[in-house]
Order: structure tokens, then C-alpha cells, then sequence
């Protein structure tokens, strides 16, 4: 199977009030601006600790090759993570698998939540997953106390597929429960006939 590569969409995305857009190094610090807020950097991997730091993350180049820019009237209100890879297959059928799955993940600044950018932003990636670059499956994951982000899987037509307990450690000190949500590129046409 031919490698999938994000970079194989056409960009810049058009919504209806965002422009999505790869990645660049110049994003770094607008990035930094949200991702550094501990209503934002309660959920993520990782915490930002300085701007220099932040930056070198940023622009490593896996990372690059799979961020998207969110952009509202022309100022960057978030990020978005599309991480093209290969589900586990079979040593037989492995190649057969490569480019076919897709794990997402999202950012926004915390006064661009509850506006439904999100939702617009993501229901647009969907499509360039399912429609643009073929993908099979897509799955997002969060931390069971995030109900903004489940919720916001769950909008989206994701099914809940899995429910860890005290499974993830969060920097607080406590285990978290995690969700884990997926969505068949068939669920998704299903309800996306055009």
C-alpha cells in the first residue's frame, strides 16, 4: 500500500469560520500562548515548562508532519494533532495495513472553547481522513475527568470503545481513568452520504 501522509491534503482547509493549515516553526510561540495555561495544560502529554523548550518540541519534525493550525479571523486559536500510522496487523498483512488509521487530538485556546470551533475543525478533518486520504479508522483518547473532549468525540459520531481505570498517571499525582473513541471511515459515510 502507498505511504498516506497528511501532507498529501490540500491545505490550506476552508470552514466556515476557520482556516486550517499545516503547521510551521513560526507557530511555536502562539502555540505556547495557550498550551502553557493550566486550564489547557491540565490534559496534555506534556507541559510546556518555557517558550525556548517549547519551541525545539514543536518543531521537531514528526511533530510538524503532523500538527494542523486552527485560525479565527486571522489569529491562531488552537492546534490539532493528526498522527497517520499503522493499527497492529499480522506480520503477513502488516504492509497491507501501513497508512490506514489515524489517531487525532486537539487544542484550543480556552476563549475560543464552546463556540463549536472544535466541532467545525473536526467534522473537516474527518472528512479529509475518510474522503481525502482514504483512511479506514480514526480514534481519539482523553482522561475520563476531560468531559469536554468525550463529549465532544462523542458529537462527532465516535464510538466509545474502551474504559480504563486508575490506568494513566497525571502529573497531579493521581491515576486517571482514560476513554478511548474510534470511528470506521463506513460509520462515518453512513452518516455523510454526499
Amino acid at each position: 500500500m502507498p505511504s498516506v501522509s497528511l501532507a498529501d491534503a490540500p491545505w490550506p482547509l476552508h470552514t466556515e469560520r476557520l482556516t486550517i493549515r499545516p503547521a510551521v516553526a513560526d507557530d511555536a510561540d502562539a502555540v505556547y500562548e495557550y498550551r502553557r495555561l493550566e486550564e489547557v495544560s491540565r490534559w496534555l502529554t506534556s507541559l510546556p515548562t518555557d517558550a525556548g523548550s517549547h519551541a525545539t518540541a514543536f518543531t521537531e519534525p514528526g511533530r510538524l508532519a503532523s500538527t494542523l493550525i486552527l485560525e479565527h479571523d486571522g489569529g491562531v486559536i488552537g492546534d490539532l494533532m493528526v498522527r497517520i500510522e499503522a493499527p497492529w496487523a499480522q506480520q503477513e498483512v502488516r504492509e497491507q495495513a501501513e497508512g490506514t488509521h489515524a489517531e487525532l487530538g486537539w487544542v484550543l485556546r480556552p476563549e475560543a472553547s464552546g463556540r463549536g470551533y472544535a466541532t467545525e475543525a473536526l467534522e473537516a478533518i474527518l472528512r479529509v481522513c475518510f474522503v481525502g486520504l482514504g483512511l479506514r479508522r480514526v480514534t481519539a483518547n482523553c482522561f475520563a475527568d476531560n468531559e469536554p473532549s468525550w463529549r465532544l468525540m462523542e458529537r462527532l459520531g465516535m464510538r466509545r470503545e474502551t474504559a480504563t481505570v486508575e490506568e494513566s498517571l497525571h502529573r497531579s499525582g493521581r491515576w486517571l481513568n482514560g476513554y478511548g473513541y474510534a470511528l470506521l471511515a463506513s460509520e462515518w459515510r453512513a452518516t455523510h452520504p454526499d
